[in-house]
């Protein structure tokens, strides 16, 4: 089950870059880029922490799409 996220299009409405993203939330450029790319998966914490820069629900900013085909259903 990918994680998605919108946080690239939150973080450029209130226009910071990945480093000060980073700053914020207290995680590196590198981590935040990830997370934007789908590549890495935060941890609770660290969503919450992005979500609350935002003030928006963590759901706003970080949602997965279940598998049609989970159960062996097709």
């Amino acid at each position: 089950m990918p994680l998605y996220n919108r946080l690239k299009e939150y973080r450029a409405k209130i226009s910071v870059n990945q480093q000060e993203m980073g700053a914020l939330v207290g995680a590196s450029r590198q981590t935040i880029s990830l997370i934007e790319r789908g590549d890495y998966s935060p941890s609770v914490t660290l969503a919450l922490k992005i979500a609350k820069i935002f003030n928006v629900p963590v759901e706003d900013i970080f949602f997965y799409e279940e598998d049609e085909n989970i159960g062996g259903q097709e």
